[in-house]
């Protein structure tokens, strides 16, 4: 069977949220604000109008998102760690990942290579 012709070429990953955290009354040098937050739906980041995200805690976060995406262990650190510091080492911010719903995906829908054939 190809993707074109399988009854169900789906799979699910979580959406996530990923918001700023501080302790209060800390100095913050990231540029972020306590609650700044964005979410991740598949691929796409969806930021709330007006708000931005420096592009260094960005850099430190998204290797970590697309395995937060996936179904995990119970065991295994990437389901319960959620927190993840700011690369300025002076910045006392982390960027907390809470996983959401799961969304269903086509795999048909998000790449051009077909499914392996189940013969």
């Amino acid at each position: 069977m190809t993707s074109t012709d399988s009854p169900d070429d789906g799979f699910s990953l979580y959406d996530l949220k990923v918001e700023v955290v501080s302790p209060p009354g800390a100095t913050i040098y990231c540029g972020a604000k306590p609650g700044d937050s964005f979410e991740l739906h598949g691929e796409m980041l969806h930021f709330p109008d007006g708000q931005g995200f420096s592009i260094y805690s960005l850099a430190a976060i998204l290797p970590l998102l697309p395995a937060k995406q996936r179904q995990t262990h119970p065991n295994d650190w990437m389901t319960s760690d959620a927190e993840v510091a700011c690369p300025d080492p002076n910045c006392p911010t982390r960027m907390r990942i809470t996983r959401l719903g799961l969304r269903r995906f086509s795999h048909a829908a998000t790449t051009a290579v077909p499914l392996a054939r189940k013969d």
